[in-house]
């Protein structure tokens, strides 16, 4: 009870951001089951029902717009919406650009899929998006590591010999494990950033505060580890 009194109090302080303010929300619509496009043609997926929440906790209209990723934090940057709720982890690097809210979840473990288990991760070809902390990894493992704009297009590249492996999100890659025959896991777990965080604008700390408090609120309720479970089932919780 005392923590869903003290989540309580910081809504209420956060409400001075202007109840029913219009907040435009970018993610990349491409990227199962954080984000993706539904058959109804609407953006759905786990980032999508914490943005709703988050919203609605922190009394914002929230609009949604879909963006590429590679060009996700400059069009932030550049004002063309106003947040990202795009299953983007918290890194430093990001954070040198863009300001982020506490985690909406922890860390989603990476793993690498491929289609033979004689995979040489240190020294073959890795296929990882544009931009992402896998990325990243993969440069600074001593592999080569040839991107790609498009998850998808990492999925195709190992599917067609082009790389010998792809890295990404466990929950992204699952269920192209358990349909296609030919793929499978060739590594642990690998653990990357900080946790999923909302992006927000340097120069926006309000509406930076009111979206934390409305992301600890659903901490504090149970309500944000019901949606990690939905969503994301393999993942740990608050």
């Amino acid at each position: 009870m005392k923590k869903l009194l003290l989540g309580t109090a910081a809504l209420a302080l956060s409400a001075t951001f202007a109840t029913a303010d219009v907040v435009r929300m970018a993610t990349e619509g491409a990227y199962p089951p954080f984000n993706f496009i539904n058959d109804a043609g609407n953006v759905d997926g786990f980032d999508i029902a914490v943005g709703n929440e988050v919203c609605a906790r922190a009394q914002l209209t929230c609009e949604w717009v879909t963006n590429e990723w590679d060009s996700i934090i400059p069009n932030l940057v550049s004002g063309n919406y106003d947040t990202i709720a795009a299953g983007m982890s918290i890194t430093a690097e990001r954070d040198e650009v863009i300001d982020f809210t506490q985690a909406y979840a922890p860390p989603d473990p990476s793993i690498y899929v491929a289609m033979s288990e004689d995979v040489d991760l240190n020294g073959g070809v890795i296929a990882a998006q544009t931009g992402t902390i896998q990325a990243n990894h993969v440069a600074e493992s001593g592999a080569t590591l040839v991107e790609f704009a498009t998850p998808d297009e990492t999925i195709a590249a190992v599917k067609n010999g082009e790389v010998d492996a792809v890295i990404a999100d466990k929950g992204f890659l699952e269920p192209f494990v358990t349909e296609d025959a030919e793929l499978m896991f060739v590594s642990d777990n690998v653990m990357l950033g900080g946790g999923l965080g909302i992006g927000v604008r340097e120069s926006d700390g309000e509406l930076k505060a009111a979206l934390d408090a409305a992301i600890q609120s659903m901490k504090d309720d149970g309500t944000l580890n019901e949606l990690i479970k939905k969503w994301l089932p393999a993942s740990a919780l608050f």
